[in-house]
């Protein structure tokens, strides 16, 4: 069982004025594979609060994995794919870059997503789009490959090789 942390990047979702429903499209999913839920946060799009939420999100709560929604476009707001490179030890380029090419094939915006991914400790950070469709989309693709991610990210498995 995958423990996962939701941290929804919104200006108007952290005052109340817009209801998130990208989170709760991140929760249903990745029910969907056995996973669950066991923080979930709302800041605004303001880069020391996204990296306080992810710290306590990976180094108190020791989610295997943090989803980020919002915050990855080109809006002099969006600093979401800052603040997570600002906190990751190191890069996991595959996941982002698998996101945009297979969404490439849905729609031509997806090249504008400035999205990353990386590793904190024994978690692994991804940043999701903002919209509910296209999270559940980003999600579809990559939630196959996480779990055993995450095994070999904590040492439990160190095979990679097709049985």
């Amino acid at each position: 069982m995958l423990s996962i942390a939701i941290l929804t990047v919104s200006d108007k979702g952290a005052v109340g004025q817009r209801q998130d429903k990208s989170g709760p499209t991140i929760e249903e999913k990745v029910e969907k594979i056995g996973g669950k839920v066991i923080a979930y946060s709302i800041v605004p799009d303001e880069i020391e609060d996204i990296k306080v939420a992810l710290c306590e999100m990976s180094d108190q709560k020791k989610a295997d994995v943090v989803f980020t929604t919002g915050g990855t476009g080109f809006s002099p707001r969006d600093v979401t794919p800052e603040a997570t490179e600002a906190v990751i030890d190191r890069k996991a380029p595959g996941i982002a870059e698998a996101m945009r090419h297979e969404s490439m094939k849905i729609t031509p915006k997806a090249m504008l997503s400035r999205a990353t991914a990386g590793l904190r400790g024994k978690t692994i950070i991804v940043n999701l789009p903002g919209s509910p469709k296209a999270v559940a989309e980003c999600l579809d693709i990559i939630l196959p490959a996480l779990p055993h991610g995450v095994d070999i990210l904590q040492g439990k498995t160190g095979e990679c090789a097709r049985k």
